[in-house]
């Protein structure tokens, strides 16, 4: 199946959704958000990757920041926050340079790596739109955290791109529908930055009348 270019999700949902697919449908489908410290932490992250628009070479190694890139397969669109094109025997040609080049996205994320896959995943995405636009093939690629200041690198694994494909099958199901799934609460929830808009206290044992009388208490 191909979509249209009027389907496309945003690819940086991928990440959202993977965390919490009720917080992925409140952001994308209903447009709620929120910024909390930690949204802001990586926002200015990827403003300063995405400083330089345009190509840069150093020595043998091509830099692209801000790459638009998409897929119809998997119908999403986005941008990439570094690519780099490396110079070597056996890759794909670039239009006004000499010879050959293997393609390596870089993901920039605040912080430092976590424990689940969530940053994989997206960085996967984003490397099979690279695949499908570019007619190659890019076996790895690399998380940049900005606390850490140390990029780790992350074999894009066939499990992880399978992973991806049922997902995204999942997000355009839910966005078609225009389908909010119900909170599941876990302590995660407590870092979430739209947890005012969520409200998933309401979600565990404790009654809305509770919770509403409580919170009222609080404010008086």
């Amino acid at each position: 199946m191909l979509y249209e270019e009027e389907e496309y999700l945003q690819l940086s949902g991928i990440q959202h959704f993977a965390f919490c697919r009720r917080q992925w449908a409140l952001a994308y489908i209903e447009l709620q958000w929120a910024e909390n410290v930690r949204t802001v932490e990586g926002r200015l992250l990827h403003e300063k990757a995405h400083d330089v628009t345009s190509r840069e070479k150093r020595g043998e190694l091509i830099i692209s920041r801000a790459m638009p890139v998409s897929s119809r397969e998997l119908g999403i669109s986005g941008e990439c926050d570094v690519v780099e094109f490396y110079h070597c025997g056996n890759g794909i040609s670039l239009w006004g340079y000499d010879g050959k080049y293997q393609v390596v996205p870089v993901e920039y994320k605040r912080g430092t790596p976590k424990q689940n896959h969530v940053d994989i995943l997206q960085l996967a995405a984003q490397a099979m739109c690279l695949e499908e636009m570019l007619c190659c093939e890019i076996p790895y690629g690399y998380l940049f955290y900005g606390k850490t200041r140390h990029r780790e690198k992350v074999e894009l694994t066939e499990a992880a791109r399978e992973e991806v494909k049922s997902m995204l099958l999942e997000m355009h199901r839910y966005f078609s529908r225009k389908y909010t799934p119900k909170v599941k609460w876990s302590k995660s929830c407590n870092a979430c930055s739209l947890r005012d808009i969520c409200l998933p206290v309401l979600g565990k044992e404790k009654s809305v009348r509770k919770y509403v009388e409580a919170h009222m208490e609080e404010n008086t």
